[in-house]
This record gives structure tokens, sequence and C-alpha cells, in this order.
């Protein structure tokens, strides 16, 4: 019999000692990295175009199989930028379920961020729903790949075609994966990618476009860099959204690791099928083993008719245990301000997006995690839903306690 008082939300001491986050920073080679830091000092090549960044857009380039990669501060940043570049205006498409940043990169341009429903299943924008909610200010459709699983992005490309809008992909999630055989990077006008330290690729911090329209691509470059075009001349608005040699050669180096970060990724992932397997209520999102995956993400969707538990409550007892579980995108960007205040019944259009908000939590991978941890995490919800009325009690006590 599974005792009540090893949970940590019930009084026990924490199952791990040191606090286990969604997103721990994935590493790469050391000793490269360091190689790679004594070449910029000795270079004194810190930023603006340095070969790094220039050898970092190749490598990208090459694993989009795209014609151009152009590097950023970060994917906020580039967004931004890929956004004005296309000269969208008025109103844009996107769904309401991601990162808030997809939706800040319209609104601080004085765009407005139509939020569109997802497929249930898929997690993506519901093309039925970009349909439902045009109007004749649409410019664009703003597409995500979220968990690295691509959009419908055919169905999208149709809608585009249809209404003449500009279309292009949130693709911070999805670097090395595919869609239909076909490299994510690719599709739309251009597509976005994050090397944010949380990425299962990082570059510290960064962002980068890729895209196979040149013309874009040389807008691209120079609005990055104030719009110069020469070392006097300035030809476009712009901004300073350069990466860093510094970022560029992490990046560098973690690209090395892809595979091997990919592949600790995935075994994990198939670690936590097995832990996991025959606990009610609780099931992982699936990855189509056709498709190339970086299995960066491990989400988790709670069923609240078969579990004991909400998701909201199993959070609290994976924290306690100093596992800090997250509740991802939640409770939407449609439920956020500005958005909340501007458009106060944006949920009546995204019952997919209210149900799924509700549902799902994300628990750690990549390298700072073992398959030893993966058993740890099942054991953790295993005992807690044998003890829902306990936990209940237990945390209602804490709420009341707290200030």
């Amino acid at each position: 019999m599974i005792r009540s008082n090893r949970l940590a939300v019930l009084g026990a001491p924490p199952r791990f000692e040191s606090i286990l986050h969604v997103g721990r920073p994935n590493v790469g080679s050391r000793v490269r990295l360091l190689e790679r830091f004594n070449e910029m000092l000795d270079r004194r090549w810190f930023s603006n175009d340095g070969p790094f960044v220039h050898e970092f857009e190749e490598k990208v380039a090459s694993i989009a199989q795209t014609k151009h990669c152009v590097a950023m501060c970060n994917a906020t940043v580039a967004l931004e930028i890929a956004i004005r570049a296309l000269g969208m205006t008025g109103e844009v498409i996107v769904p309401s379920y991601t990162f808030i940043a997809t939706a800040h990169a319209l609104q601080w341009q004085e765009i407005t961020p139509v939020f569109a429903d997802i497929d249930p299943t898929s997690c993506t924008v519901d093309p039925s729903s970009i349909e439902r909610v045009l109007t004749s200010k649409t410019s664009g459709i703003l597409g995500v790949h979220l968990w690295g699983r691509a959009c419908d992005t055919e169905a999208i490309e149709r809608i585009g075609r249809k209404h003449g809008l500009k279309l292009m992909y949130d693709a911070a999630h999805a670097l090395a994966c595919s869609h239909q055989g076909r490299m994510v990077g690719g599709f739309g006008e251009c597509e976005v990618f994050s090397f944010h330290a949380t990425k299962f690729i990082n570059a510290f911090e960064g962002g980068a476009i890729v895209t196979n329209n040149d013309d874009l691509a040389t807008r691209l470059r120079f609005m990055r860099n104030f719009g110069f075009s020469g070392y006097d001349k300035v030809g476009y608005l712009g901004v300073n959204g350069k990466m860093t040699e510094a970022c560029a050669l992490m990046g560098l180096t973690s690209l090395e690791s892809l595979d091997e970060i990919v592949d600790v990724n995935r075994a994990n992932y198939e670690a936590y099928e097995r832990c996991l397997a025959g606990i009610p209520g609780v099931s992982l999102i699936h990855y189509n083993t056709q498709e190339r995956n970086n299995y960066q993400y491990i989400v988790l969707e709670v069923d609240p008719e078969l579990a004991p538990l909400n998701r909201d409550e199993i959070v609290e007892v994976f924290h306690a245990e100093n596992v800090l579980a997250r509740k991802y995108f939640w409770p939407g960007c449609h439920r956020m301000e500005p958005y909340r205040s501007l458009q106060p019944n944006a949920d009546l259009l995204l019952p997919n997006t209210e149900r799924l908000a509700n549902r799902i939590l994300l628990l750690p991978t990549g390298q700072a995690v073992d398959t030893s941890m993966i058993g740890k995490f099942a054991e953790i919800l295993d005992t807690a839903f044998k003890f829902p009325g306990e936990i209940k009690d237990a945390l209602s006590k804490r709420s009341q306690a707290a200030p």
C-alpha cells in the first residue's frame, strides 16, 4: 500500500532537492563552446554580422531547407520585423492558444490580432475558424506550429490564396521538424524560429527568420540593422534586431548536438509513455512518427471527467515536489491584456481554446532529465490520484492560509 504521506503536498519532504524546470537549457559541448568564445575574443568582433552569425545562418537554413536565414536578437523582434517586412496591416488572424509574444508582435505595431480557434486534436489553428473570422480588414494569417507539430499548411495556404492574404508562421517550437515530408521553414512567405534558452536548441537568446523569397530576405537584413544598406546609406525603416556573435556561437554549439538532444528528448518521451500508461485521466500528445520531430515538449492533457484531480491541482502537487510543471499558454491570449479589454467577447468563438487551456500541463525533459526521474514523476502522479480527497483538503487549507 502506497502511503499518502509520501507526497510533499501532504507534508512529506519533496522527492527532488533541486528544482526541475520545464525548458531547462541544454548546453552542448562546453569545450567547443569555450573554444569559440576565445575565437570571438581574439577576433574582437562581437556584433554587426560577424562570422559566427553567418555560419549560424547557413546551418539553420540547411536544416530548414530554405534559401535564406536571417538571424535576430530574439524571436519576438523577428516576428515584428517579418510582419512589417511583409506589409501586414489592419487585422491579422492568429490562434489565441500560443505564447503571448505572437499576438504582441502584431498589437505592438497597431495591427489587430484576430483570434481563431484551434483544432482539438492537433492544437494548431483550425482553418475553418480562420474562415469564420475573416473581414475586409484582414491582411494576413500568422499560423503557429505548436509543440513542433505543423499547422494544416495546405488548407491555410488555400485560404490565403483565395483571399489574397500574406501568410507567415511562428515556428518557435518546430526547428528540425517536418510536415508532409517537407521541413518546417519553407511554408508561407517566411517562418520564425526561436533560440531562447528554453528551446531545445538555444543561442542563450535569439531568433531567426527563414524564407525562400530573395527580395524579402534582403529587406529583412536591412531592417534588422536600422535600415542600413551601406556605411552611410539608410534605405529602410529599421531597428536593432541583430544577433550577437556570443549568441551565434552558442547556437552553433547547440546545433552540433542537435541529433544527440533529439535522441534524449525522444527517449524521455518514450519513457513518459511507458510510465504514465494506465494512470487514468491523463494522456500525452502524440507525435507522427512518419515525420521528423524534435520531441522537445512533454505535453500532458488532463481529462476532468476521468482524472480524480484537475489540472491545476496536479500542477500544485508537482510544484510541492520541486517539479515545476507548467500550464502552457493558459488562459489563452484572448484572456490576457490588452486583448481581454479590447475583445471582451472573443471567448465565444474559441471553445476549443478555452477547453484545452484548462487541461494542458507540461513536464520537464531535455538533457537535465533522465528516465529514473521520469519514473518518479509518474509515481508522484499515481500516488496523488490515490488520495484526491486528502490533497484537495490540503490545497484548500493552503489557499485559505495564503495572505
